[in-house]
């Protein structure tokens, strides 16, 4: 079989462990993002929420992308799997949500990085040293992406290993009461909630759950890709699912006090169970959460402005590429610059607008799913998701649903004087003019991409 131009077989390429914990930051980055869930739901919703999740929308993609990514391994990933099952516009726009909801999302990351460090060193973080910290951190994560795809992978190995040591103690301090803690706990029946916010909390389950199809985009970068992507899947799903269940219950085990589960709660219930030593550890364990996150979501989206570009939507500019590693280097600065720019946008208020424009992609990745396996059944897929075509077309009923009760609560959610779902309306709207006044929308639908391999 010849290879595909965006193929790049000439340098070392991701293996099953470095490719498991690059996706563990795709999706959760730790039980981080997870706070705002216990204090709308408590304990009890929120354990629920996190078991039926991931059945209901994380096993479904992963599924999807185990398929797709082992019969088109290909740079681009879910992108070239829309294009080539939907169309050239179809494609377009599935880039386009990905990349306008990358707006949304990575202006959290730095945030949270300053908002953990400062829990170590406030004075370090104050003022506008907390900007030249965000600043910096962007512009650090740019420099690893250039590095190549394989180093971002293994150091987010032992960036899993420092991450998840403070909620060992968590569990382990909960599991026994913490006999040892800096302070009483409170003991706040688990069905006591503030404010009850049920759909919310899935909305938010829903964001913790997200990325999976993320890493599709660096096909051309990972080892033996038919076979490594479903063992990355499975064993990816399991470790996001303990790692955000086994905390969770530890501290419902606990009664910790329902009123700290705010952004920064499990920084206070690791100084209620550990004292300031464990508060600390949490913290630094945040920061580089968010530095490993953004990271490795700048390895997934910035592939993208590169395979555009080779099919016309963007400037040729974006395709030029390192000679050792392969990165696209243009789109990967490119990419931090417009990141740094949208910085004071924030992300908190914005979360569910990101989880809509992000859900419907992945819609798009399931009607091509569908649309290959009737249009080209005989395509070789080294995994199948069971079934037949009843079987693809029932793994997307789940996440569909949960995408109704999103738009229904985007509908809910005010921007200035409108609201969330007019504002995604208007971007899907963008996406659709931008297509038609790019050179690519003009290239006939069956000619080959143009060669993305300039080597700089």
């Amino acid at each position: 079989m010849t290879a595909s131009p965006r193929t790049r077989p000439s340098f070392r390429k991701l293996t099953l462990l470095p490719l498991v914990t690059a996706t563990y930051f795709m999706v959760a980055g730790g039980p981080y993002g997870l706070e705002d869930l216990i204090g709308k739901t408590g304990y009890s919703a929120a354990l629920l929420i996190l078991a039926l999740t991931p059945l209901l929308w994380s096993l479904p993609t992963a599924l999807m992308v185990s398929e797709l990514a082992s019969a088109l391994p290909e740079e681009g990933g879910f992108y070239i799997w829309v294009q080539r099952g939907l169309g050239r516009f179809w494609g377009y726009q599935e880039a386009w949500l990905t990349l306008t909801g990358s707006i949304f999302e990575m202006a959290l990351y730095p945030t949270l990085f300053v908002d953990y460090l400062g829990g170590i060193a406030p004075r370090l973080t104050a003022g506008h040293r907390g900007l030249a910290l965000e600043l910096a951190m962007i512009a650090t994560c740019a420099a690893w992406n250039t590095v190549g795809a394989r180093a971002v992978g293994e150091g987010s190995v032992w960036l899993n290993v420092l991450l998840f040591l403070p909620f060992v103690a968590i569990v382990i301090l909960s599991a026994i009461h913490a006999p040892f803690a800096a302070m009483p706990l409170a003991a706040t029946p688990t069905g006591q909630v503030p404010r009850m916010d049920l759909i919310g909390g899935i909305m938010i389950a829903m964001w913790n759950y997200m990325g999976w199809d993320n890493l599709s985009t660096i096909a051309g970068e990972v080892d033996r890709p038919q076979r490594t992507y479903p063992l990355a899947m499975l064993v990816s799903v399991i470790l996001v699912i303990v790692s955000y269940l086994l905390p969770v219950a530890a501290v419902a085990h606990a009664r910790l006090d329902l009123h700290i589960w705010t952004t920064g709660g499990w920084v206070d219930a690791g100084r209620m169970l550990g004292g300031p030593v464990l508060a600390v550890a949490v913290s630094a364990a945040g920061a580089i959460g968010a530095v490993g996150t953004f990271a490795a979501l700048m390895l997934s989206f910035t592939r993208l402005p590169a395979v555009m570009a080779a099919d016309g939507f963007l400037p040729r500019i974006f395709t030029r590429r390192s000679a050792r590693t392969g990165v696209p280097y243009v789109a990967v600065i490119a990419c931090a610059i417009a990141w740094a720019a949208c910085l004071p946008l924030g992300f908190l208020r914005l979360l569910i607008l990101d989880v809509l424009l992000t859900g419907l992609s992945i819609l798009l990745e399931f009607w091509a799913l569908v649309a290959l396996r009737v249009r080209e059944p005989n395509l070789p897929r080294p995994y199948r998701v069971p079934g037949g075509t009843l079987g693809v077309v029932a793994i997307g009923v789940p996440p569909l649903t949960l995408m109704a009760l999103g738009m229904a609560r985007n509908h809910s959610e005010q921007i200035g004087s409108t609201n969330e779902l007019t504002v995604g309306f208007a971007i899907l709207a963008a996406g659709i003019l931008f297509y038609f006044l790019s050179p690519g929308a003009r290239r006939r639908a069956g000619s080959p991409p143009q060669e993305s391999t300039r080597n700089l």
